[in-house]
């Protein structure tokens, strides 16, 4: 589900606007050293499921790391693309075990909607540290790109350690990271534009990857 406005409060004069999350919690209260005595107090307007209304941050995170995917991510961060923010939000509706930017440190949050908050971000200065970093816990790299020599994403066995690897929106991979990677995937196109929406893409190869190696329920 996706909505604008998902994670602010609503217009105040504007009676039609949805309310978001859950107000203060009816006394007594609850116990659990997982529950977050503010939250209870003041209401929890989080973009979270229900399940974690009222939780502590790092509650969720430590029951989300009891089911995280083999599946990394990592991010080119070169031009501060827009597009990264919506590649981690798509990375935290799959509970990827990490998500890695690439270059810069600062890069753009506003499209993640601070669902980082909930994944484990690791930072690495450039190709060969990202690529090393992977080397020495087994994941294999797949870079996604449309470039001469990639194979159909559609047709090919994604290795259940992995890390997508996707390129900043316009350039894509630098040459370095595709050299580095065991093959690079595209996904095929029939219309009149050369690429997609890197945004559009990177959900597209997850959801790729989730189809051959999530087994357990979905949330909802």
């Amino acid at each position: 589900m996706t909505a604008g406005n998902v994670g602010q409060e609503p217009a105040l004069d504007d009676p039609t606007a949805p309310t978001v999350g859950v107000g203060p919690h009816p006394e007594p209260w609850p116990d659990g050293s997982h529950l977050d005595p503010e939250l209870l107090r003041e209401g929890d307007r989080r973009n979270v499921l229900d399940e974690y209304r009222y939780w502590r941050l790092e509650a969720i995170v430590a029951d989300l790391d009891r089911s995280r995917a083999a599946l990394h991510v990592a991010i080119q961060n070169w031009e501060h693309d827009f597009n990264i923010g919506s590649m981690v939000r798509t990375a935290n509706a799959f509970n990827v075990a990490a998500v890695h930017i690439v270059g810069r440190r600062r890069w753009n949050r506003r499209g993640a909607m601070v669902t980082d908050r909930y994944l484990h971000v690791h930072h690495h200065e450039d190709e060969a540290a990202l690529l090393a970093w992977l080397a020495e816990r087994d994941v294999r790299p797949i870079g996604v790109d449309n470039l001469p020599g990639s194979v159909p994403l559609e047709r090919t066995d994604l290795p259940e350690n992995c890390c997508l690897v996707f390129g900043s929106e316009g350039p894509g991979l630098t040459d370095a990271m595709v050299s580095g990677c065991d093959c690079v995937v595209a996904i095929t196109q029939h219309g009149s534009t050369r690429s997609m929406n890197a945004g559009a893409a990177a959900a597209i190869a997850m959801y790729h990857w989730s189809l051959q190696h999530r087994r357990s329920s979905p949330r909802v």
